[in-house]
Protein backbone atom coordinates (compact mmCIF):
# COMPACT_ATOMS: atom_id res chain seq x y z
CA UNK A 1 0.00 0.00 0.00
CA UNK A 2 2.82 2.39 0.92
CA UNK A 3 4.49 1.70 -2.43
CA UNK A 4 1.25 2.43 -4.31
CA UNK A 5 0.75 5.75 -2.49
CA UNK A 6 4.36 6.70 -3.18
CA UNK A 7 3.75 6.30 -6.92
CA UNK A 8 0.85 8.78 -6.71
CA UNK A 9 3.18 11.50 -5.45
CA UNK A 10 4.82 13.86 -7.97
CA UNK A 11 8.29 12.59 -8.89
CA UNK A 12 10.06 15.45 -7.10
CA UNK A 13 8.50 14.32 -3.79
CA UNK A 14 9.39 10.66 -4.14
CA UNK A 15 12.34 9.12 -2.39
CA UNK A 16 14.39 7.13 -4.86
CA UNK A 17 16.66 4.39 -3.63
CA UNK A 18 17.41 3.02 -0.19
CA UNK A 19 18.99 5.14 2.54
CA UNK A 20 21.53 3.39 4.76
CA UNK A 21 22.44 5.05 8.07
CA UNK A 22 26.17 5.30 8.67
CA UNK A 23 27.80 5.49 12.10
CA UNK A 24 31.48 6.45 12.34
CA UNK A 25 33.32 5.10 15.38
CA UNK A 26 36.73 6.72 15.42
CA UNK A 27 39.31 7.07 18.18
CA UNK A 28 40.77 5.24 21.11
CA UNK A 29 38.35 3.40 23.39
CA UNK A 30 38.57 5.15 26.73
CA UNK A 31 36.15 5.21 29.64
CA UNK A 32 35.06 8.80 30.24
CA UNK A 33 37.12 11.33 28.31
CA UNK A 34 35.73 13.10 25.30
CA UNK A 35 36.16 16.53 26.89
CA UNK A 36 39.03 17.71 24.70
CA UNK A 37 38.89 15.24 21.77
CA UNK A 38 36.64 12.42 20.55
CA UNK A 39 36.96 9.07 22.28
CA UNK A 40 34.87 5.94 22.12
CA UNK A 41 32.88 4.61 25.06
CA UNK A 42 29.33 3.41 25.58
CA UNK A 43 28.06 6.78 26.86
CA UNK A 44 29.37 8.59 23.79
CA UNK A 45 28.22 6.20 21.10
CA UNK A 46 24.87 4.93 22.44
CA UNK A 47 22.78 7.95 21.34
CA UNK A 48 24.21 7.77 17.80
CA UNK A 49 23.68 4.01 17.55
CA UNK A 50 20.09 4.26 18.76
CA UNK A 51 19.40 7.04 16.26
CA UNK A 52 20.83 4.96 13.39
CA UNK A 53 18.93 1.79 14.26
CA UNK A 54 15.70 3.78 14.62
CA UNK A 55 15.59 4.45 10.84
CA UNK A 56 12.66 2.15 10.04
CA UNK A 57 13.05 1.80 6.27
CA UNK A 58 16.75 0.97 6.37
CA UNK A 59 17.50 -2.75 5.91
CA UNK A 60 20.94 -2.37 7.46
CA UNK A 61 23.18 -0.10 9.50
CA UNK A 62 26.71 0.57 8.26
CA UNK A 63 29.36 1.12 10.92
CA UNK A 64 32.74 2.55 10.02
CA UNK A 65 35.47 1.70 12.53
CA UNK A 66 38.86 3.35 12.90
CA UNK A 67 40.24 2.46 16.32
CA UNK A 68 43.51 1.08 17.72
CA UNK A 69 41.69 -0.27 20.79
CA UNK A 70 41.71 0.68 24.44
CA UNK A 71 39.42 -0.32 27.28
CA UNK A 72 38.25 -3.95 26.96
CA UNK A 73 35.22 -3.17 29.11
CA UNK A 74 34.03 -0.28 26.92
CA UNK A 75 34.79 -2.30 23.77
CA UNK A 76 32.62 -5.15 24.96
CA UNK A 77 29.83 -2.81 26.10
CA UNK A 78 29.71 -1.16 22.66
CA UNK A 79 29.76 -4.58 20.97
CA UNK A 80 26.87 -5.75 23.16
CA UNK A 81 24.82 -2.61 22.52
CA UNK A 82 25.17 -2.96 18.75
CA UNK A 83 24.05 -6.61 18.86
CA UNK A 84 21.10 -5.74 21.12
CA UNK A 85 19.91 -3.04 18.73
CA UNK A 86 20.41 -5.31 15.71
CA UNK A 87 18.17 -7.97 17.27
CA UNK A 88 15.60 -5.48 18.54
CA UNK A 89 15.28 -3.58 15.24
CA UNK A 90 15.94 -6.65 13.05
CA UNK A 91 18.61 -4.96 10.98
CA UNK A 92 21.78 -6.29 9.42
CA UNK A 93 25.02 -4.75 10.65
CA UNK A 94 27.78 -4.16 8.11
CA UNK A 95 31.13 -3.09 9.57
CA UNK A 96 33.69 -1.29 7.42
CA UNK A 97 37.28 -0.95 8.63
CA UNK A 98 39.18 2.23 7.79
CA UNK A 99 42.84 2.49 8.84
CA UNK A 100 42.67 0.11 11.75
CA UNK A 101 40.31 -2.08 13.78
CA UNK A 102 42.69 -3.67 16.24
CA UNK A 103 42.41 -5.02 19.78
CA UNK A 104 39.28 -3.37 21.24
CA UNK A 105 38.55 -1.89 17.82
CA UNK A 106 38.37 -5.39 16.39
CA UNK A 107 36.23 -6.50 19.33
CA UNK A 108 33.68 -3.86 18.34
CA UNK A 109 33.96 -4.93 14.69
CA UNK A 110 32.83 -8.42 15.73
CA UNK A 111 29.36 -6.93 16.21
CA UNK A 112 29.02 -6.84 12.45
CA UNK A 113 27.19 -9.59 10.58
CA UNK A 114 29.92 -8.98 8.03
CA UNK A 115 33.26 -7.17 8.30
CA UNK A 116 34.71 -5.49 5.21
CA UNK A 117 38.10 -3.80 5.13
CA UNK A 118 40.47 -2.16 2.71
CA UNK A 119 43.33 -4.38 1.54
CA UNK A 120 45.73 -2.07 3.44
CA UNK A 121 43.67 -1.77 6.64
CA UNK A 122 45.07 -3.18 9.89
CA UNK A 123 42.97 -5.82 11.68
CA UNK A 124 43.44 -8.24 14.56
CA UNK A 125 45.70 -7.75 17.59
CA UNK A 126 43.57 -10.19 19.58
CA UNK A 127 45.30 -9.90 22.91
CA UNK A 128 45.50 -7.87 26.10
CA UNK A 129 48.12 -5.30 27.05
CA UNK A 130 48.70 -3.25 30.18
CA UNK A 131 51.27 -0.51 30.46
CA UNK A 132 52.50 2.17 32.75
CA UNK A 133 55.58 3.84 34.21
CA UNK A 134 57.63 3.21 37.32
CA UNK A 135 59.09 5.98 39.46
CA UNK A 136 60.72 4.18 42.42
CA UNK A 137 63.75 6.50 42.53
CA UNK A 138 62.07 9.76 41.55
CA UNK A 139 60.76 10.73 44.99
CA UNK A 140 64.18 10.26 46.60
CA UNK A 141 65.79 12.55 44.04
CA UNK A 142 63.33 15.37 44.60
CA UNK A 143 63.25 14.94 48.38
CA UNK A 144 59.66 13.78 48.75
CA UNK A 145 58.57 11.04 51.14
CA UNK A 146 55.59 8.93 50.04
CA UNK A 147 53.21 7.85 52.80
CA UNK A 148 50.55 5.23 52.13
CA UNK A 149 48.28 3.67 54.75
CA UNK A 150 46.14 0.68 53.84
CA UNK A 151 43.78 -1.89 55.30
CA UNK A 152 44.51 -4.92 53.14
CA UNK A 153 47.98 -6.12 52.17
CA UNK A 154 47.35 -5.84 48.42
CA UNK A 155 45.85 -2.36 48.28
CA UNK A 156 49.03 -0.87 46.77
CA UNK A 157 49.66 -3.62 44.24
CA UNK A 158 51.62 -2.33 41.21
CA UNK A 159 52.29 1.01 42.89
CA UNK A 160 54.41 2.97 40.35
CA UNK A 161 56.40 4.56 43.18
CA UNK A 162 57.59 1.20 44.51
CA UNK A 163 59.89 -1.37 42.88
CA UNK A 164 58.05 -4.05 40.89
CA UNK A 165 57.18 -7.21 42.77
CA UNK A 166 57.11 -10.60 41.06
CA UNK A 167 53.83 -11.60 42.71
CA UNK A 168 52.18 -8.37 41.51
CA UNK A 169 53.23 -9.07 37.92
CA UNK A 170 51.97 -12.65 38.15
CA UNK A 171 48.61 -11.45 39.41
CA UNK A 172 48.30 -8.88 36.61
CA UNK A 173 49.15 -11.55 34.03
CA UNK A 174 46.46 -13.84 35.44
CA UNK A 175 43.89 -11.07 34.93
CA UNK A 176 45.15 -10.50 31.40
CA UNK A 177 44.77 -14.19 30.59
CA UNK A 178 41.16 -14.17 31.82
CA UNK A 179 40.31 -11.15 29.66
CA UNK A 180 42.16 -12.70 26.71
CA UNK A 181 40.02 -15.84 26.99
CA UNK A 182 36.85 -13.74 26.90
CA UNK A 183 38.14 -12.03 23.74
CA UNK A 184 39.04 -15.37 22.14
CA UNK A 185 35.59 -16.78 22.92
CA UNK A 186 33.95 -13.76 21.28
CA UNK A 187 36.04 -14.20 18.13
CA UNK A 188 35.34 -17.95 17.94
CA UNK A 189 31.60 -17.37 18.35
CA UNK A 190 31.23 -14.47 15.93
CA UNK A 191 33.61 -15.88 13.29
CA UNK A 192 32.44 -19.49 13.59
CA UNK A 193 32.93 -21.40 10.35
CA UNK A 194 35.09 -18.62 8.91
CA UNK A 195 38.15 -18.53 11.15
CA UNK A 196 41.27 -20.38 10.04
CA UNK A 197 42.86 -22.85 12.45
CA UNK A 198 46.01 -20.82 13.00
CA UNK A 199 47.42 -20.30 16.51
CA UNK A 200 48.85 -16.94 15.45
CA UNK A 201 45.32 -15.52 15.22
CA UNK A 202 45.13 -15.21 19.02
CA UNK A 203 48.78 -14.29 19.60
CA UNK A 204 48.24 -10.52 19.58
CA UNK A 205 49.64 -10.10 16.05
CA UNK A 206 47.88 -7.83 13.58
CA UNK A 207 47.59 -8.10 9.82
CA UNK A 208 46.65 -6.26 6.65
CA UNK A 209 43.12 -6.57 5.38
CA UNK A 210 44.34 -8.98 2.71
CA UNK A 211 45.87 -11.36 5.25
CA UNK A 212 42.93 -10.84 7.61
CA UNK A 213 40.63 -12.12 4.87
CA UNK A 214 42.77 -15.24 4.44
CA UNK A 215 42.67 -15.87 8.20
CA UNK A 216 38.89 -15.41 8.35
CA UNK A 217 39.02 -12.28 10.50
CA UNK A 218 37.02 -10.34 7.90
CA UNK A 219 34.55 -11.24 5.16
CA UNK A 220 35.68 -9.15 2.23
CA UNK A 221 37.75 -6.32 0.81
CA UNK A 222 36.23 -3.08 -0.39
CA UNK A 223 34.94 0.34 0.60
CA UNK A 224 31.61 1.37 2.06
CA UNK A 225 30.05 3.33 -0.77
CA UNK A 226 30.79 0.82 -3.50
CA UNK A 227 29.83 -2.16 -1.36
CA UNK A 228 26.50 -0.71 -0.25
CA UNK A 229 25.58 0.29 -3.80
CA UNK A 230 26.52 -3.16 -5.05
CA UNK A 231 24.16 -4.71 -2.48
CA UNK A 232 21.27 -2.29 -2.50
CA UNK A 233 21.47 -0.58 -5.90
CA UNK A 234 23.23 2.38 -7.48
CA UNK A 235 20.66 4.81 -6.04
CA UNK A 236 21.52 3.81 -2.49
CA UNK A 237 22.17 6.85 -0.31
CA UNK A 238 24.44 6.96 2.73
CA UNK A 239 23.27 9.11 5.63
CA UNK A 240 25.85 9.91 8.27
CA UNK A 241 24.26 9.79 11.73
CA UNK A 242 25.72 12.18 14.30
CA UNK A 243 25.01 13.15 17.88
CA UNK A 244 22.34 15.71 18.64
CA UNK A 245 23.19 19.32 19.33
CA UNK A 246 22.71 21.31 22.49
CA UNK A 247 21.46 24.85 23.08
CA UNK A 248 24.55 26.51 21.56
CA UNK A 249 24.91 24.15 18.64
CA UNK A 250 27.57 21.95 20.20
CA UNK A 251 27.29 18.22 19.74
CA UNK A 252 26.07 16.28 22.75
CA UNK A 253 28.47 13.35 23.19
CA UNK A 254 26.45 11.59 25.87
CA UNK A 255 28.58 12.66 28.82
CA UNK A 256 28.22 15.41 31.38
CA UNK A 257 29.83 18.78 30.59
CA UNK A 258 33.00 19.86 32.38
CA UNK A 259 32.46 22.12 35.35
CA UNK A 260 34.56 25.28 35.65
CA UNK A 261 36.05 23.99 38.90
CA UNK A 262 37.10 20.76 37.23
CA UNK A 263 38.60 22.35 34.13
CA UNK A 264 42.20 22.31 35.38
CA UNK A 265 42.10 18.69 36.53
CA UNK A 266 40.23 17.81 33.35
CA UNK A 267 42.99 19.35 31.26
CA UNK A 268 45.63 17.32 33.09
CA UNK A 269 43.60 14.14 32.62
CA UNK A 270 43.12 15.01 28.98
CA UNK A 271 46.87 15.34 28.46
CA UNK A 272 47.48 11.91 30.00
CA UNK A 273 44.72 10.35 27.94
CA UNK A 274 46.12 12.00 24.81
CA UNK A 275 49.52 10.43 25.50
CA UNK A 276 47.89 7.02 26.02
CA UNK A 277 45.92 7.40 22.80
CA UNK A 278 49.03 8.44 20.86
CA UNK A 279 50.78 5.29 22.10
CA UNK A 280 47.87 3.12 20.94
CA UNK A 281 47.93 4.54 17.41
CA UNK A 282 51.74 4.37 17.24
CA UNK A 283 51.71 0.59 17.61
CA UNK A 284 50.23 0.37 14.13
CA UNK A 285 52.44 2.98 12.51
CA UNK A 286 49.70 5.61 12.52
Amino acid sequence: MAGFLRKLLPKRFRKDGITIPVVRLQGAIISGGGQFRPTLNLANVSPVLEKAFAMKDAPAVAISINSPGGSPVQSRLIFTRIRELAREKQKKVLVFVEDVAASGGYMIALAGDEIIADATSIVGSIGVVSGGFGFPELLKKIGVERRVYTAGENKVILDPFQPEKEKDIEYLKSLQLEIHQVFISMVRERRAGKLQDDAAVFSGLFWSGTRGLELGLIDGLGDMRQELRRRYGQKTKLELVTAGRGLFGRRIPGVSPVSLEGAASGLATGLVEAAEERALWSRFGL
